[in-house]
């Protein structure tokens, strides 16, 4: 039994040092409150551009849009870069466990990650999301299999899945498939809809399911963003209202969902109660039929190049 934190907060966009501090000092209330797993939302490092075009349209960019990316980009963080480098501090000093959100940058592309950070241990796994939604495709690359692996812990078996990802039936199986326990879904969904999605991935999975969602209004962005800003909302209002929750494997939602507020959201989390409502049912052995269903899954790296040795 131990007790987990969701973190409903907004990011700095375009700030991720700013936004890295501000999640420093959001683990260390999580952990005074007893947490040793804390969840943030998906691109809380770098930041969800909601309601942004970067001057797309079919068959044509702009200059503004570029710029508008260039922005974007120079605001992304690496994997090994300090940003990380402060959250991974901070594990270790409160002894809590981090899934974070952020917009990563690997060559001249970015990705929309998921980042495990373990007390002691840093960076011990990141996923890339899949396949961005929408608009998303034109600013994120799409992430490969190698990435989807859960990360073993004391705590029980972290998986990752990036918001609209939790809507593919198979990569869902997979992470079952491997034993997912925490199954932790930062997103920038704050729909009604949601909720009711959690619930059921929680049940399917009989996993604990973990998700967090901005909070954030249209003022926090810089003024050039919100000259670019393409819905209908005043400097006040909430452009993602939150809807965070913890749900446990039998469907019971332990917390939340809260929104148009910046909040933590606490449960305590006992992954034997997973475990033994497998007696019922377990969708990745005992209830699956193998000789009708078959998912294959490729897990190795995909990158574009590749040099053969001299």
């Amino acid at each position: 039994m131990f007790k987990a934190a969701v973190v409903q907060a907004s990011s700095v966009p375009f700030e991720p040092m700013k936004s890295a501090e501000k999640a420093a000092n959001l683990i260390r209330n999580a952990a005074r409150e007893g947490a040793t797993l804390a969840v943030f939302p998906e691109a809380f490092l770098g930041g969800y551009p909601k309601g942004a075009s970067f001057g797309t349209v079919v068959g044509k960019r702009t200059e503004a849009g570029r710029s508008h990316f260039l922005s974007y980009m120079e605001g992304a963080v690496t994997l090994d870069g300090p940003e990380l480098a402060l959250v991974a501090e901070v594990a270790t000093e409160t002894g809590v466990h981090v899934v974070i959100g952020v917009i990563e940058r690997l060559g001249r592309t970015l990705y929309c990650t998921g980042v495990t950070l373990v007390p002691g241990k840093g960076v011990a796994g990141y996923h890339r999301k899949l396949m961005p939604t929408g608009q998303e495709r034109i600013i994120w690359g799409f992430g490969d299999g190698s990435t989807i692996a859960p990360v073993d812990t004391p705590l029980g078996s972290i998986g990752t899945v990036i918001c609209w990802e939790n809507y593919m039936p198979a990569l869902r199986q997979a992470m079952y498939a491997q034993g997912t326990e925490l199954y932790c879904a930062p997103t920038a969904d704050d729909r009604a809809t949601w909720a009711p999605s959690m619930v059921h991935i929680a049940l399917e999975g009989r996993v604990h399911v973990l998700s967090a969602c901005q909070a954030i209004r249209l003022g926090e962005y810089p003024p050039f963003y919100r000259e670019d800003f393409c819905m209908e909302a005043g400097v006040d209002d909430f452009i993602m209202r939150g809807g965070s929750m913890i749900v446990d494997p039998l469907g019971k939602v332990l917390a939340g969902p809260v929104f148009d507020t910046e909040t933590i959201l606490y449960a305590d989390i006992d992954t034997t109660i997973g475990r033994a409502s497998n007696l019922d049912f377990d969708v990745a052995g005992h209830y699956s039929r193998p000789e009708v269903f078959h998912l294959s899954v490729n897990t190795a790296p995909m990158p574009p190049v590749t040099f053969a040795p001299k």
